[in-house]
């Protein structure tokens, strides 16, 4: 085994092991659990999810690693993860962006919330929109790669390639809450 294939494994069970946010359908906390747990029993999270755009108007989507326990190697059309136990939704968006992406100085904007409900996993998501130009660093255990395309582009690739579909989700409810 490479060293990196050593490290991504060490990252993806400290990941599995994590405790997150445990919430009923209101998007009531209920307590937390390890993220396998969570998984396993088909219980309710919360997530964040951050669309990054540069200043032309650009998504940035990028591509998950092979060793994520969901959705290996897929596309993905934003950044973000599971809310930690005891964690507000925004300090995860805003650690999560900086984690996975490297962006530490985009404000982010609320653009909506949703329930998703999918054979892989139950969870409230909350949306944020940010705009940064300042240059990607990619966290090496989660992202393969990254870039910047049009929106139209998006929509077409994702008919084309595999995307997330929670992710997909989260830009559709960002899309009505901007009445596109």
């Amino acid at each position: 085994m490479d060293p990196w294939s050593a490290a991504e494994a060490v990252h993806r069970a400290a990941s599995d092991a994590e405790l997150v946010a445990w919430v009923d359908e209101q998007d009531r906390p209920l307590g937390a659990l390890s993220r396998q747990e969570l998984r396993e029993r088909h219980l309710i999270g919360r997530c964040t999810y951050i669309l990054l755009f540069n200043r032309a108007g650009q998504l940035c989507v990028h591509q998950r690693t092979l060793s994520k326990a969901l959705y290996p190697g897929y596309w993905d059309v934003a950044a973000g993860g599971m809310v930690a136990a005891g964690e507000d939704y925004l300090s995860c968006a805003q650690r999560e962006l900086a984690e996975e992406l490297g962006i530490s100085d985009a404000l982010l904007e609320p653009c909506g919330q949703f329930f998703y409900d999918g054979a892989e996993s139950r969870l409230w998501g909350r949306v944020y929109r940010a705009v940064s130009d300042s240059p990607l660093q990619l966290q090496r255990e989660e992202v393969l790669q990254a870039r910047f395309i049009e929106l139209d582009q998006v929509m077409r690739d994702a008919q084309q390639h595999d995307y997330c579909p929670d992710s997909l989700r989260a830009l559709q409810e960002f899309l009505q809450q901007r009445g596109a």
